[in-house]
This record gives C-alpha cells, sequence and structure tokens, in this order.
C-alpha cells in the first residue's frame, strides 16, 4: 500500500503534525486493543506522510507510546475535576475521585494496559509519570490533607494514604479488566467498597495505633456494640443441600 504524501508542511507546523500522530496512534491502541498493530509504519500510513516523518518527532515506538499514554492521562485531570466539583466533604471527595479513575480506566481498556506496562528497571521517569503527578497525584494529595486536618490521619501519613488509595483502585481496574465475568456489582459497587475499605481501615490504624496487630484489632472489633443487621433468612446458608 503507497502511503498518501501530504504537502510540504509550512513552517511552524512541526507540533502539530506531532498532535496528529499522537492522534493516530491512539486510534491504532483503541482499535485493536493492544499496541501490537501500532508500528510507526501503521501509524505514517493512518497520518499520510512516510515514516521518516515520524522519527523526527518520536525516536521510537515506546517514545511515541509514552506520548500517547501521557495525552490519555491528560485527559483523566478533566475527569477528576468534574468528580470533585462542588463537594466539600472531602471523605466524600476522595472516594468520588477513586471511582472516578476506576471509570476512566475501564472505559479505555488497552491505553490503561499499555501505560502501565513493566518499564525497564531503571529508566527515567515517564512522559506518563509527570503528567499523574501534575494532576491526579495532586488532586489526591490535596483532598486526604484534607482529611488530617481533620484528624483521620497524620499529616506525614498523607503520601502512605494516597498511595495506598491508588493500589487500591488500580488493582481493582486491573483485576475488573481481566475477570469482567466475576460478581462486580451495580454501578462499581465493589470498587467503591475496596476504596472505602481502604481509607477508613487506614483512619483506623491511625487513631488506634494498637490496631495494627491483628489479635488486638479482632478483640477491638468484638467488643464493639453490634450494629450488623440480622441476616434475612438463616436456614438460606443450608438450603439445597
Amino acid at each position: 500500500m503507497r502511503t498518501h504524501r501530504r504537502a510540504r508542511s509550512p513552517r511552524g507546523a512541526g507540533e502539530i503534525l506531532a498532535e496528529e500522530i499522537i492522534e493516530a496512534a491512539g486510534e491504532l491502541l483503541v482499535e485493536n486493543g493492544d499496541d501490537s498493530a501500532m508500528s510507526i509504519r501503521a501509524v505514517a500510513t493512518r497520518v499520510g506522510v512516510t515514516p521518516p516523518s515520524i522519527y523526527l518527532h518520536f525516536a521510537d515506538k515506546d517514545a511515541l507510546l509514552d506520548a500517547v499514554c501521557a495525552r490519555y492521562f491528560e485527559r483523566l485531570d478533566d475527569e477528576l475535576d468534574a468528580a470533585g466539583a462542588d463537594v466539600d466533604d472531602p471523605l466524600e471527595r476522595v472516594l468520588r475521585l477513586g471511582l472516578a479513575y476506576v471509570r476512566f480506566a475501564l472505559a479505555t481498556p488497552a491505553l490503561y494496559r499499555v501505560a502501565f506496562r513493566n518499564r525497564a528497571e531503571g529508566s527515567a521517569p515517564s512522559k506518563v509519570d509527570e503528567v499523574l503527578a501534575a494532576s491526579a497525584h495532586t488532586r489526591f494529595v490535596g483532598t486526604v490533607a484534607e482529611l488530617a486536618e481533620e484528624g483521620l490521619f497524620r499529616p506525614e501519613e498523607v503520601e502512605d494514604v494516597v498511595l495506598e488509595l491508588w493500589a487500591a483502585a488500580h488493582g481493582v481496574v486491573s483485576l475488573m479488566m481481566a475477570k469482567g465475568g466475576l460478581d462486580w456489582g451495580d454501578d462499581l459497587e465493589r470498587a467503591e467498597s475496596v476504596l472505602k475499605a481502604v481509607c477508613l481501615g487506614r483512619a483506623l490504624l491511625t487513631r488506634r495505633p494498637g490496631c495494627a496487630d491483628l489479635h488486638v484489632a479482632r478483640d477491638w472489633l468484638r467488643d464493639l456494640p453490634a450494629d450488623i443487621p440480622p441476616t434475612q433468612d438463616n436456614d438460606n446458608s443450608v438450603k439445597g443441600r
């Protein structure tokens, strides 16, 4: 197949071409579900340039993928902004931010998988890392810091709590992508439960450090007033045996 040759770009049009390249590469990723069909040649064909024109902007396929994923996560910042808008309660806001992250990842799984593929040990931070640090990480840190001001966490724990919430969200996303047939509940019900458990469980460990010991925590929970509603039917567990 012959590549359609574009007219010579006017001076200063390099940034426009780079944007077209990133967009075309992202489209190929989404269409094919992974990066196997996203070759430099395929991107060049879609944009209508020759492969050497791609290399003027991106050193190799990995550099192009990094740029695509960084652009992808720039859009996440808009989603998080909308999710946290007009939510005064930081506890409610951190939950909404976490669920917005999960929804965003599930909407475009191919891009999310590529963004979090394994990188060589000792490699320099990627553009994805830079974008997340400047957007999603900043939003979560700010909200968890408000919770620290309320006394749920200590100020020095903020970064730890953010990392744990991110780990929980990423874990849920990865498992939902790999095992979509499991019972994830309606409207991310299971994801919401996990994020609540991480946030409130961490707050418990802060307020009652002794509960870091599993036996102490279990004894303390046993001594709490029973506030668990009764099961619907105690015989349900034996029906059908």
